[in-house]
């Protein structure tokens, strides 16, 4: 997508945010995605994996200066993409800037999957992370109690651009490694009751 493009794709997606019944709005490869409010459950468990993270981060000082958030949005205007994970881990300084995170500040991104739209986290956005350079995508579906943890972003095979080339799967209950942390998926409620 050329810089022109983007930028009305931007006005709009500005626009969009503007009207009360928007929650969030992204921009994918050459579409504008309008998100729904998310429900409880759903910030329930982004709730629980950011203290989990936070924990974690707060012991070890490599991560020193470092936050796990909900909300900010991820702009690659390069590749025509701005997207707004349920929860990035990045250094708390990239905050303090002006306009939204870059990508390259971005250590990892995480997603609720919300019931109204899953295929926009399983399609649209294994292909935008891995196309900004985010290191790791951490999926977590509360509709049949799985995660995923994608990483190791880089080219595919011909010409289908960036990818992950790493999957690994597990159930709510299995203790997940993402990167230097581990989850307890336990914790995360599944959006049935169960």
């Amino acid at each position: 997508m050329d810089a022109k493009t983007y930028a009305r794709m931007r006005a709009i997606a500005d626009e969009l945010m503007e009207r009360e019944d928007t929650w969030a709005v992204e921009i994918g490869e050459g579409v504008i995605t309008m998100m729904m409010s998310p429900v409880n459950r759903h910030e329930l468990i982004a709730l629980r994996l950011r203290r989990q993270i936070e924990r974690q981060m707060a012991g070890d000082p490599e991560w020193a200066g470092h936050v796990a958030h909900s909300g900010p949005e991820i702009e690659a205007p390069a590749i025509g993409r701005m997207r707004r994970p349920d929860l990035v881990v990045v250094a708390e300084q990239a905050l303090d800037t002006p306009g939204f995170l870059d990508p390259a500040d971005v250590a990892l991104v995480a997603e609720v999957v919300a019931t109204s739209n899953p295929e926009n986290d399983y399609r649209e956005k294994t292909r935008d992370y891995p196309a900004m350079g985010i290191p790791l995508y951490l999926i977590i579906d509360p509709r049949d109690k799985t995660l995923a943890v994608l990483s190791d972003p880089g080219p595919a095979p011909g010409d289908a651009g960036p990818r992950y080339r790493a999957r690994h799967d597990y159930a709510f209950g299995d203790a997940v490694p993402v990167g230097p942390w581990v989850l307890d998926s336990g914790e995360f409620p599944a959006y049935d009751g169960s």
